[in-house]
Parts: structure tokens; sequence; C-alpha cells
């Protein structure tokens, strides 16, 4: 457990400073890389780098951007640029060299948002980064690494002060950089410890990608905690979820979090008697967030490796986003995953989530995803008036507290005070409340009116998904033109399916969403394998997706 009155720092840096003297041989491990740093030599390394950037001229409240893959250069980074003074902006990798272009201008979006000078770069991305260097004036790289050359003292820096901008992933709209305080990171580090008992025991393993929240938090959080950390590149668990799970297994760590297509390639990368042989009685913690959280999925995975020992309690469903330092909602430790079965068309066009029978035609299965962690509010008011929306009644989500932003960067006033309202942040997710339980149903912007009734395009994919053919079950439902009200819902679906066989597997999709549905204003798109673009964390984005099929 996290013992009451634990000294944490008041900065970013600050909490590195006090883990590494508290646990200064304990350390950050990163099997892909074949590297490891301890709390100490981290401290000692970000110190010493934080005096070369300010001699260098960062100046305190500067914004620098890091673009490094998994390791300790990123580490390094973050914690050098806190203790500059200056905030961090996590940068997000190319994809691979391709549309080295594309990503360039990318880049160039974020710097202008953020109006950052520099950029850390890690020296195993130098050779990339010379590609695209050139086009990006006014920006200088610099190495993300010690120089060795004279170091500035420095400033002092203040809870309030910016400590991170963090750019979401941009599911539906073009990402957003949100300013977060060092009062916002700490308090949002201290919720994921305090909701999931982090302490001593306890080993993390992890393989998001830093530049995401989910990520860089989850790290983050061992890092406070002082418990031994495993961080992996995304490409390992991507390429191969089934030796990722048995690196994860045998490291001994006890806590991971990934979105829910993180468990879903895990079940299908695993045979059964595979699982059977595996030892997971050790495993506290699997955070489930970043996505919806599907019963599918879930009942799959606790299914499939309930014979190596893995507890249905151990599934640990939550709610969460940037803009909170990522915790909002926590279910109670030990409690088995929770899901509401209600009428699939009610909660759509009435708003209420009306029970149902579980399994029965119709229903639809929402994950419960507990209440407001430590030192947040939460509540939900209905779209139309602004006034609190009762038990089982859908509405938006706002949230205050002291690990919320104040805002975005490059907003305007007005633009500012559409997202908050009256000291609470709008979220745009929607959701409903029951007992307590917070039940999150979706998203706004991503909701789709065709002739004048409303649909959920998760109850359209999930239709989809279980037709044969389409790949992976990877499909997207959204507005088949712009506007409050469309013409049709556009099903976009991947397959390796080809001419007649193509054309059947439409047909097959359109009739099945018209008997389950009774849509049938429903247009099929069908595209390759892996068109369909997701962001950081894999989640689908569904306006991006149009956009695409229509050029």
């Amino acid at each position: 457990m996290v013992r009451p009155g634990l000294p944490v720092g008041h900065t970013v840096h600050g909490l590195l400073g006090v883990t590494a003297a508290r646990r200064p041989d304990e350390s950050i491990r990163f099997p892909s890389e074949g590297d490891a740093v301890t709390y100490r030599d981290l401290s000692v390394r970000a110190r010493q780098l934080a005096g070369e950037l300010a001699a260098e001229g960062v100046r305190q409240g500067a914004r620098v951007g890091i673009l490094c893959p998994t390791g300790p250069d990123y580490f390094q980074s973050l914690f050098a640029v806190s203790a500059a003074g200056a905030a961090v902006c996590p940068l997000p990798l190319p994809a691979g060299l391709r549309d080295i272009a594309g990503y360039t201008r990318q880049l160039s979006r974020i710097a202008a948002v953020s109006g950052m000078r520099l950029i850390l770069v890690s020296p195993r991305l130098a050779p990339l980064a010379g590609q695209f260097a050139a086009a990006l004036p006014g920006l200088r790289l610099r190495p993300a690494a010690c120089a060795g050359t004279p170091a500035a003292a420095l400033p002092a820096v203040a809870e309030d002060d910016n400590a991170l901008v963090q750019f979401t992933s941009g599911s539906t709209a073009q990402p957003k950089g949100v300013r977060l305080t060092h009062r916002n990171v700490l308090a949002g580090l201290a919720a994921i410890a305090g909701g999931i008992a982090l302490g001593d025991g306890d080993a993390g393993g992890f393989w998001l990608p830093l530049f995401h929240d989910m990520g860089l938090f989850g790290v983050m959080s061992g890092i406070q905690a002082g418990i031994p950390m495993h961080v992996w590149s995304p490409v390992s668990f991507i390429k191969n979820p089934g030796g990722w799970l048995r690196e994860f297994l045998a490291s001994g760590s006890t806590i991971t979090a990934m979105p829910d297509f993180g468990y879903q390639m895990l079940a299908a990368a695993v045979s059964q008697d595979e699982a059977a042989a595996l030892d997971m009685s050790r495993w506290r913690v699997a955070v489930n967030g970043s996505e919806p959280i599907s019963a599918a999925t879930v009942t799959d995975f606790t299914e499939r490796f309930a014979p190596g020992g893995f507890r249905p309690e151990t599934m640990f469903g939550v709610y969460g986003m940037a803009e909170a330092t990522l915790a909002v909602t926590f279910p109670p430790l030990g409690r088995r995953p929770v899901f509401d079965w209600v009428d699939r068309g009610a909660l759509a066009r009435t708003g209420r989530a009306v029970p149902a029978r579980p399994g029965a035609a119709g229903a639809r299965p929402v994950a419960g995803v507990g209440r407001p962690v430590a030192g947040l509010e939460l509540r939900i008011t209905d779209p139309a008036t602004g006034a609190p929306a009762a038990d089982g009644a859908v509405g938006e989500i706002q949230i205050r507290g002291a690990a919320v932003t104040s805002g975005y960067l490059g907003q305007t006033a007005e633009e500012s005070a559409a997202s908050f309202a009256g000291g609470w942040l709008r979220t745009g997710d929607l959701a409903y409340a029951r007992d307590g339980e917070v039940f999150v149903t979706g998203r706004r912007k991503e909701m789709i009116t065709v002739r004048g009734a409303n649909f959920y395009p998760q109850d359209v994919e999930l239709v989809a998904q279980e037709v044969p053919g389409v790949f992976r079950g990877n499909c997207v439902a959204v507005a088949g033109t712009d506007g409050d009200a469309a013409e049709e819902i556009l099903l976009i679906a991947e397959t390796d399916r080809a001419g007649a066989d193509a054309e059947e597997l439409a047909a097959r999709l359109r009739q099945r969403v018209i008997a389950e549905l009774g849509l049938t204003a429903v247009t099929v798109r069908l595209v390759a394998p892996r068109a369909i673009p997701r962001t950081s964390s894999g989640k689908v984005r569904r306006l991006a997706t149009r956009e695409a099929v229509r050029s």
C-alpha cells in the first residue's frame, strides 16, 4: 500500500528525486532494448541534462518536445525538461519511412500550436530526424543525451507551473494540447496509486507508447511508488502478443494497463493448452481502458486464462482521459467486471438505460467503470438543459478536481468557455449512472442521427463484427453525410476478400444490420486490412475514417 504521508515532491522531477533517495538501486528495465537504468542514475543524468539545457538557453515556461522511442532516453529527457522549468511535450513517433512528409507536417502543426523551439531526439532516431529536420525551420533538434558541457543553475519550479502538454490522441478530431501543471500531474498519479493500492510488492509491466497518456502516466505512477518497472516497446507487443505475455509474467510484474483490443489480441494469440501452462497468479491488476470495454473481450480473456490462475477480479475496467491526468473513475479493487444489460434501441433513441435480459435480442452490455477516483468530482448532466441527469438517464460527463486541466493550448476565450461549464470540464463523453456506478455509453460527437433516429456507432459495429469475412472484426460506423441529420449510416469494414466474395460480404453485412437494428438506410464500404486509422492507443478514428473513404 502507499503509505500515508509518503513524500512525493511538489514537481514532476521532484518525485523522481524522492524515489531516487528512497529506492536508489531499484530500476526501470527495457526488455525490448536490453537496457535498464536505476532510479539513482536516472535522477543524476536528468539533473545533468537539465543544467545543460538551462545553459543552452531553455527558459522557464518554455515548451520542449521529446522525440524518443521507449528507453532510458525518454525518461531522462522528461525529468530534465521538468527540472529546467520547461513543459514537456511528448511527441508521437513516426509510423515508418513511407510518409516522412506527412509526419513532418504533423510535427510542424504541433510545434506551431505549442510554440516549441527545441526537440530532444533520441540518438536512435538521429538518421530519421535528419530526413525531416530541414523541413522544420525555427526548430532545433538536440540529442536527448548529456553532452558533458557546463551546466547552469536550475530554476525554482512551482506546483502551478506548466509541467506537460499532452496531445490528445484525436479519435474524433485533430489532436489538442492539454495543459497540465505539476499539481495536476502529481494529483493524477496519486489517484492512480491510491485507486489500485500501488506499493511495496508490486512491479509494473507496460507496452503502450510513452507519448500516449495511459502509457506515460502508467509508468510514472510506478516511478512515483518506487517499484520495479518493465517497459516494452509497443512493436514487441503488436508483433507477438503471446511472447509479450510470457515475458510479462516472467518479469514478476503485477500491474499492467492497455486498451480493450490488447486483451482481445492476447486471448487470440494464446491457445487453451498454452494458457493452462502459464502461471498468472501474481497478476493483480489488469487495467482495461482508453476505449469501450467489450463484454465479449472480458469474457474471452478471463475464460481463456482462468486455468493459468487469472482471476476475473483482476480485470479492472476504468474510464480516463488526458485532461484528468488519466484517471477519472475506478471500480473497487477485488470486484469482478460489471456489465449492465440495457435495451439498445431505448438507450440510443430515448437516452434511457432500460434494463434488458442478458443476451436477449436488442440488448446491449454496457461496462461499469466504478466511481470517481480520489480528489475528482464527476457529474452527469442533461445535454440539452445542463441539469443533473436522473439515475439511468444518459447525459454528458463533466469533471473537476486537482488533476483536471485548466484548458488547452491555443484556445480562444470563446473556445475555452465552451470547454467548461461553471468550472466543470465538459468531456464530450456520454454516460449514465446507476446506484453511483458510472456506465459510459459513447461520445457525443460520434452519435449518428439518421432521419430523426439516434444510433450509437458501437451498436452497428458490434453487429457487423460478428459477420465472417470482416478482417479481425475491424469496422467503423459513421454518419453518411455531415450535419445533424444524416440520410444514412456508412459502415466501413476491413476485409481481405475481393471480387464476388467481397460483394457477397457487403450484402451480408447490410442484411445483418437491417435484421438486428431495423435500419435500412445503411451503405457498406469495404476497405483493405489495416486501412481504418487508429489513435496511438488503438481507438478507431471514426471521423478520420469517413474522410479517408470519401477522398
